[in-house]
């Protein structure tokens, strides 16, 4: 019989409760080009701690990783602020048009309601906004959805393509007419199938069918490389749609300093530099993994 003294007996069964507690960590994203670089960076950053991990980046469409996530099929995976008032109902509450009300009202109720720790946001906003060509722009001087509205009173030639939803959805273009007092007509709009702004992003590039604007996402990276201006929202109509890491409490717990490992990184990812990348992937069509992994090195967050 092996005799082993009681601290280290102790100092064992510390060490195997150690070893089973850190299971691999399961990060996720959603399908789209943003999702994968953010998937990724967050993949990249815990396993340059040391983290072993589960690659699950683009997984599927926000109720897929949502519900993935909330079931323990994933540890953590980037989501945005204001998605929290669809989940929790409150499309109406103002807070989600407010960067810092909106992430502290997702991140209470969030804890409270599903035991999820959002974790430090992007200092940017990945909302629904219309983009238009820059010649369009430029010869017309439209910088703002008021200015768009002006242009269309004064009876601009002005072609939108963009999905079903963003045509139909309350929240969506609907808004946008109500607050800056405009209304566009069927002959202005081409309905694209799907959601993937890349595709309404290519139409307004190349003109499709007469298309001079597009619908599009703040963090968007084809719309200046392709020669589109991003119209700004005085009004605010949409939520602030700010990404952030999103983790399962008993994650966290396994890995206290992730938090502190991803802060400076989210901190980093403003609008311009989210476009710069996204435009990386889905403009030059590098591969989303290699385009977080020299961002990180560039920046200094991993070696």
């Amino acid at each position: 019989m092996i005799r082993v003294k009681n601290g280290c007996m102790a100092g064992l069964m510390i060490f195997a409760v150690g070893v089973q507690a850190a299971q691999p960590v399961k990060v996720g994203s959603k399908i789209d080009t943003e999702g994968s670089l953010l998937g990724n960076i967050i993949l990249q950053v815990l396993e340059s701690h040391g983290v072993k991990t589960v690659n699950r980046v683009q997984l599927g469409t926000t109720p897929v990783v949502r519900a993935a996530l909330t079931a323990g099929e994933l540890d953590i995976y980037p989501e945005y602020t204001g998605n929290g008032a669809f989940f929790f109902r409150d499309e109406t509450n103002p807070v989600w048009k407010d960067a810092r009300q909106g992430y502290e009202t997702v991140k209470q109720r969030d804890y409270q309601q599903n035991k999820l720790v959002w974790l430090t946001p992007a200092p940017a906003n990945n909302t629904w906004t219309i983009a238009v060509r820059d010649d369009l722009a430029q010869k017309n001087h439209l910088a703002s959805l008021a200015d768009l509205s002006r242009y269309l009173r004064e009876g601009g030639t002005f072609k939108l393509a963009a999905s079903a939803e963003f045509i139909e959805r309350p929240d969506a273009l609907p808004a946008f007419e109500k607050a800056y007092g405009f209304k566009l007509q069927q002959s202005q709009l081409l309905s694209l199938a799907g959601g993937d702004t890349a595709v309404t992003i290519r139409a307004a590039a190349q003109q499709t069918s007469g298309v001079n604007a597009t619908m599009a996402y703040g963090t968007d990276g084809p719309l200046a490389a392709l020669g589109l201006t991003t119209l700004s929202d005085p009004q605010n109509v949409q939520p602030i749609y700010a990404p952030a890491p999103v983790v399962r409490e008993a994650v966290l717990k396994e890995w206290p300093q992730m938090a502190e490992w991803l802060d400076p990184v989210f901190k980093a990812l403003d609008e311009k530099t989210l476009q710069k990348l996204n435009a990386s992937i889905a403009v030059e069509g590098q591969d989303a993994g290699s385009v977080a992994a020299q961002w990180l090195k560039t920046q200094g967050f991993v070696k």
